[in-house]
């Protein structure tokens, strides 16, 4: 049995193109570029790549770039949109948790919930998240944005229920205080046109929690800021606010 987000970029890769939370990918390039000094030896892998978007502006950046995904049609856009762009990156179908690189990136990408944050149980969380520390050099970096936990926290579990439905309608939406974990259905169009209900169970994380993580993966500096769309900076402080949030770590 195929898992929610297996189920969901099935057959979704021009839908998805079209979402809005892809339209900011100019804006966060610029910002991963500064956090490497733009220095264009650096190797970087982009965990949940989807169609590619990051990857393929970063290789148009001159950046050599190793995108993974576990949809294989959201990998034969990428690399369509490659092909078309005449840069070369190379796109790998792999699952998050088991992949089966050591030492060998500068930078790991985890944007636009890559993987992390969508599995179905913590520890499965915490191998993508071993995943990519595995997959660094000794002086590497992780960029990743998640759900903020302080968000429903701040929030009446009721508003932030009503906050994510359609027409203040609930559509069966739960948020689970002991687990932190959102469970709620929706329905999207396929690329066919095809209307599917998905059963989402998404998990969100507190700072305090995300940078225990990573500290306990070798991390010896966690940074987190409010995380906006096509605007990634350290200039914002993450606030209750903040639907997601920008964690930068750093060995």
């Amino acid at each position: 049995m195929k898992k929610w987000y297996e189920e969901l970029f099935e057959n979704y890769a021009e839908t998805y193109e079209t979402e809005v939370y892809t339209k900011g990918t100019i804006g966060e390039i610029d910002f991963i570029e500064k956090e490497i000094k733009h220095d264009k030896s650096k190797k970087i892998l982009d965990i949940g790549c989807g169609t590619g978007r990051h990857s393929i502006e970063l290789a148009k950046r001159g950046y050599n770039v190793t995108g993974i995904d576990l949809s294989e049609c959201m990998l034969e856009m990428a690399k369509q949109k490659a092909k078309e762009a005449k840069v070369k990156v190379e796109f790998i179908k792999a699952d998050a948790r088991y992949l089966k690189f050591e030492k060998e990136f500068d930078l790991a990408l985890i944007i636009c919930e890559g993987g992390f944050c969508l599995m179905e149980t913590d520890e499965m969380n915490y191998m993508v998240l071993q995943s990519a520390s595995r997959s660094l050099k000794q002086e590497g970096k992780l960029i990743l944005n998640t759900l903020n936990g302080l968000f429903p926290l701040f929030h009446s579990v009721k508003d932030f229920i009503n906050s994510n439905s359609v027409d203040g309608k609930s559509q069966e939406n739960t948020f689970d205080l002991m687990t932190f974990r959102e469970k709620s259905i929706i329905e999207v169009t396929d690329d066919d046109g095809n209307i599917k209900k998905i059963k989402c169970d998404e998990r969100y994380y507190v700072p305090s929690e995300i940078t225990w993580l990573l500290k306990s993966l070798g991390f010896k500096k966690v940074d987190i800021y409010g995380c906006k769309l096509g605007a990634f900076s350290r200039d914002d402080k993450l606030t209750n606010e903040d639907y997601q949030m920008l964690v930068i770590a750093e060995y």
